[in-house]
């Protein structure tokens, strides 16, 4: 069992602290910062970026090889946390509670958790459980200071929470899973960008939906909104997998009978997950991806026409330019004509 004692005042302070230790090295460029672990306590990386309006992103990417309890005093650093785990689990607890009283933060489980001043937080972590955690943090004097306007129209509790700026209540959300967060996440996390400064903004901007999206969903939970539905987790997690594995082989000859058969799950399941997750049928899904490809192929490699139509699965060049300028409100060989022409060179 590793414990470690947190008593930082900012989410680099925490890193390092954990960094003391598990070991590893932290790299750094345009203010992302990487710890990277590979040893007997732990394999994988933490990230943390702290941006200028209160918010800071920390994302566990790791397995730790021994149980591990962060015990945090919040005397010092004190956010609200908005935390979604991408996969694995983990726990918490408040210093007050006794120890029977740890509660989960499941998988694809939208938590928002935040202590009183002088107290502490536990989180535990199991080893040998593969982590891909994303919390977003919240400063609150900082971020009042910089986002004040709008904060009155969040719901009687969240305002509360926001407004509690001298840290004098415990506040805790598990609101139900959301999968839409986990397709939120995960476009952060696999990111292309490698420019620092547009990569940098690009993250922020994400980090903005994403925090955007927890208010939505305790709004919802709170009015009793959510979609109804009567798939399982286990079943959109499935249908989680499936969307992927289309995205990432888009030129595969893909039915609703064969997706269907593959997936275990009915026509009818498959129709309610992808409308639930991605607001699409499969055959509108499927599309869309395809569509997506062909304009990243276009805009990144020599490819023609032809080429892209049968490198995304399509057999007919007019109707793949037919639904391109539906979609995009452009031709394919128009769009193709204008992002390979040259960039003149600016002259001073």
């Amino acid at each position: 069992m590793i414990t470690i004692q947190i008593t930082a005042s900012t989410t680099e302070g925490t890193v390092r602290q954990i960094q003391d230790h598990i070991g590893g090295e932290i790299s750094q460029r345009w203010g992302e910062y990487i710890l990277t672990v590979n040893n007997d306590r732990a394999t994988g990386s933490i990230r943390f970026i702290t941006f200028d309006w209160g918010v800071s992103l920390l994302e566990y990417d790791i397995t730790f090889h021994d149980d591990l309890t962060l015990v945090m005093d919040t005397s010092m650093y004190n956010p609200i946390h908005f935390t979604y785990c991408l996969e694995g689990y983990c726990k918490h607890r408040f210093g007050n509670q006794p120890k029977e009283d740890v509660r989960v933060l499941e998988q694809f489980q939208s938590v928002i958790i935040t202590s009183k001043d002088d107290g502490y937080n536990y989180g535990y972590f199991d080893k040998g459980v593969k982590l891909a955690i994303n919390v977003v943090q919240i400063s609150r004097i900082k971020f009042l200071k910089k986002r004040l306007n709008g904060v009155e129209a969040l719901n009687a509790k969240l305002y509360e929470v926001f407004m509690d700026k001298d840290h004098n209540n415990r506040f805790s959300f598990y609101g139900s899973y959301n999968l839409k967060l986990a397709n939120k996440i995960g476009a952060l996390r696999n990111m292309r960008t490698k420019n620092g400064m547009i990569r940098l903004m690009q993250i922020e901007g994400l980090v903005y939906e994403i925090l955007a999206m927890h208010i939505a969903q305790h709004e919802r939970e709170r009015k009793n909104t959510l979609p109804q539905t009567s798939l399982l987790r286990r079943e959109l997690k499935i249908i989680r997998e499936l969307a992927k594995k289309i995205t990432n082989n888009v030129a595969v000859e893909y039915t609703l009978e064969k997706l269907s058969q593959e997936s275990g799950l009915s026509q009818a399941k498959l129709q309610e997950g992808f409308k639930l997750l991605y607001t699409r049928t499969v055959t509108e899904y499927i599309r869309h991806v395809r569509l997506e490809a062909a304009r990243d192929y276009l805009s990144t490699t020599d490819m023609n026409i032809s080429q892209v139509v049968y490198s995304i699965g399509f057999s007919s060049r007019s109707y793949f330019s037919k639904i391109f300028k539906n979609k995009y409100n452009i031709s394919p060989s128009e769009f193709h004509n204008n992002v390979k022409r040259p960039m003149a060179m600016e002259t001073t």
